[in-house]
């Protein structure tokens, strides 16, 4: 059985640098060349040499505790012109913009990637929001699990003789 989650002083940089590594390892396992870059908006770069590609991703990596799974991911707050950011990023590079967002429990995780013209499509809240958000309910990542323009990896934690601070 998995515990809950007990994080260390570290643990919000960690996670974020695991989501955007985890990111670079499944699209390098895919064909593209990629590299983490620190930029204001944009967080990875990717690229594809055969189909002439170029993403340029932002990645929100968030951990939920139990009870608050389903809670949506922030991916773009207007107060702070986040959108605005990670498309200055893109034109400055060449890159389509991409979000990518890894959401972990106590026993399982999920990384979802997807263009931004695809979530605009289909998953951004209503105009005027002061939030645009990633839904992470059953109902909502069953709909990503039927688009083919969602990338999803799905992760599940199995401990096994690794004792923690619950231990």
């Amino acid at each position: 059985m998995i515990e809950e989650i007990v994080k260390g002083a570290q643990f919000a940089k960690i996670l974020g640098n695991f989501g955007e590594y985890l990111v670079c390892n499944w699209l390098s396992r895919s064909g593209f060349e990629v590299c983490i870059v620190d930029h204001t908006g944009m967080d990875v770069i990717a690229c594809h040499p055969n189909r002439k590609q170029r993403l340029g991703i932002t990645v929100k990596s968030r951990t939920r505790i139990f009870g608050k799974e389903t809670e949506s991911v922030y991916i773009f707050r207007k107060a702070k012109k986040d959108r605005q950011k990670l498309l200055a990023a893109c034109e400055a590079f060449g890159c389509e913009p991409w979000i990518a967002v890894y959401v972990e429990c106590a026993a399982t995780a999920d990384l979802f990637l997807t263009s931004l013209s695809n979530y605009d499509k289909k998953y951004k809240s209503k105009e005027g929001r002061l939030v645009d958000a990633w839904k992470m309910t059953e109902k909502q990542k069953d709909e990503y699990g039927g688009d083919p323009e969602v990338w999803h990896i799905g992760i599940k934690f199995n401990r096994e003789n690794w004792r923690g601070a619950a231990s």
